[in-house]
């Protein structure tokens, strides 16, 4: 059962209750509604569509897509007679990355068999771009970290985040920069938001960005110091393995008790980013 939340006046969050507590969002109008980002099930994504167009009996106009990422991509061919919306970069890398993921997947079982790439129709390189949908204005800009095309959307009357997956309950940056997010995340800190619908995880409500926000900083600076520690080792990874998620400020039952693996991942990937290669482990050296 997808969990759907009222955020404000005519805006909902949606979240799913499979996989990893990704979340997608939608906007409605009175004329014509958008809907930011997919689910990672085409079932999910589905019902979005039934709430929207049979409850509410609005159609829906467009989709943005925050990122190439296909728990928030792969639902794009269940809007027919959407626009698609996104950044440049989210474009390309969903038409190289995203299609070679789907193949692979489609070998891995029927889930994702119907399922297509429909690459974004409209697309900007920089700067920001508006869309007008009733009274409301939502305004997409940049905000990269987890991924280099890692857009923001704003709905500017409610002062309303839809952050794509920048701002988690545990940092990724596997795909993306940790310098790159530690200015994202500062910018998000700042901008006075009300709510923020995260990429993964429960909506960050009024009060508690602040803190959100802070507690993601001192992750990646706990990571940091970590990879640095490590760095000056023979074998780095035998001492990074040994860094717990919760040595580093976060819970391990974070997002569905994917913390441990997603923190795993990060150093690995923090020290490729900081050193141009990856941690070498004395197991590697025996085998």
């Amino acid at each position: 059962m997808l969990q759907r939340e009222r955020v404000a006046e005519n805006v909902y969050s949606f979240q799913s209750d499979v996989y990893a507590q990704v979340n997608a969002g939608a906007v409605v109008g009175p004329s014509w509604a958008v809907v930011i980002d997919t689910l990672a099930l085409p079932e999910e994504t589905l019902e979005i569509r039934r709430f929207i167009e049979q409850e509410l009996q609005i159609p829906i106009r467009y989709v943005i897509n925050t990122h190439f990422h296909a728990d928030h991509t792969w639902g794009n061919y269940l809007f027919p007679n959407a626009t698609i919306l996104a950044s440049t970069m989210c474009r390309e890398l969903l038409d190289t990355r995203g299609r070679a993921s789907l193949e692979k997947a489609r070998k891995q079982g029927t889930t994702f068999r119907q399922c297509r790439i429909i690459l974004p129709h409209i697309t900007f390189a920089e700067g920001s771009l508006s869309l007008r949908v009733g009274k409301k204005t939502l305004r997409m800009i940049f905000l990269p970290g987890h991924s280099p095309d890692n857009l923001g959307v704003i709905v500017e009357e409610d002062r309303v985040l839809f952050a794509g997956d920048v701002l988690m309950p545990i940092p990724h940056i596997v795909d993306g920069n940790a310098d790159d997010m530690v200015l994202s995340l500062k910018q998000i800190g700042i901008m006075g938001f009300e709510n923020v619908v995260q990429g993964h995880g429960d909506t960050v409500l009024r009060g508690e960005v602040e803190r959100s926000v802070k507690d993601n900083l001192a992750y990646l600076a706990a990571i940091r110091r970590a990879v640095r520690k490590a760095g000056r080792r023979k074998y780095p990874w035998d001492l990074l393995e040994d860094v717990g998620v919760e040595e580093c400020g976060k819970s391990r039952v974070l997002i569905g008790g994917l913390a441990e693996e997603l923190h795993s991942r990060n150093l690995y990937a923090l020290y490729e980013q900081l050193y141009g290669e990856p941690p070498a482990s004395s197991e590697d050296e025996e085998d």
